[in-house]
């Protein structure tokens, strides 16, 4: 039998900032992240310390979460994030996650879109938003962003919060691309770069232009890549891999068990 969908509402008073669930999450984690590796983090002057932001990033690993919550908590912010619902249904840890406020998303269905509704509820009420525009783990072979779902666009036009673009690296050799096991052995160089606000302003109205949204979009992770690029010490590719093109599921691990692309 298929498993319920998940839900999440934000009550009336939702707290801001972090709740216990969370505090005590991040008390048993931290450590844990100092001790596996060694930080770059740059750009902390650029998110702000209160209000409603919205930040969004590339996604490479099933640690990059962790990892990017590390940095945010770190600079005064207890992110919210919009995740797959399957991590949702997990017993005990989906009900940790819903405690400490993130956001299941039903991917490639019309729930989605409720899940852009609880979202945009979040920012509202002031909460600092992470958002992975991707919507799954990179297909792009060399870990380049790939082209990007439009919600990420959707929710900074009717929200009108400021979006940092975020850049991470290294995260892959902490934890392979769609591995579960950590690489423990070694301090992993981990950089972790925020960008300035990107100013969405000339799309402000336009929330159900699909054009728009696709071109804010592009706007997004084009700032998103640069930054990679940089962190990198390459030339991103010219051609952006777009999942929509590709013969490849949508979501997954679609590389063949046990050979987890590093």
């Amino acid at each position: 039998m298929k498993a319920p969908a998940v839900s999440f509402t934000p009550p009336k008073g939702y707290p801001l900032g972090t709740n216990l669930t969370f505090k005590i999450g991040a008390s048993i984690l931290i450590p844990i992240l100092k001790v596996l590796t060694k930080r770059d983090w740059r750009g902390m002057e650029n998110l702000p310390k209160s209000g409603p932001v919205i930040v969004a990033c590339n996604h490479m690993s099933y640690i990059d979460v962790l990892l990017w919550a590390h940095f945010l908590y770190a600079n005064g912010r207890a992110p919210r994030y919009l995740g797959k619902d399957g991590v949702f249904k997990v017993p005990v840890l989906g009900k940790i996650l819903l405690s400490a406020g993130q956001i299941p998303v039903a991917r490639e269905s019309d729930g989605a879109r409720n899940a852009l509704d609880d979202a945009l509820e979040l920012v509202n009420l002031g909460h600092c938003l992470g958002v992975y525009p991707e919507g799954t783990l990179t297909r792009d072979e060399n870990l380049w962003p790939m082209v990007a779902k439009t919600g990420i666009a959707r929710l900074a036009i009717l929200s009108q919060a400021p979006v940092i673009p975020f850049a991470q690296w290294g995260d892959q050799n902490l934890m392979p691309r769609y591995s579960k096991r950590l690489i423990f052995w070694k301090k992993t160089k981990i950089s972790m770069w925020a960008g300035k606000p990107l100013d969405l302003s000339k799309w402000y109205g336009k929330a159900e232009d699909q054009a728009a949204l696709v071109e804010a979009t592009a706007y997004v992770m084009a700032e998103i890549t640069k930054m990679l690029a940089e962190i990198r010490g390459e030339y991103a590719p010219e051609e952006i891999f777009d999942p929509h093109k590709s013969d490849l599921p949508r979501t997954g691990n679609y590389l063949k068990k046990g050979k987890a692309a590093k």
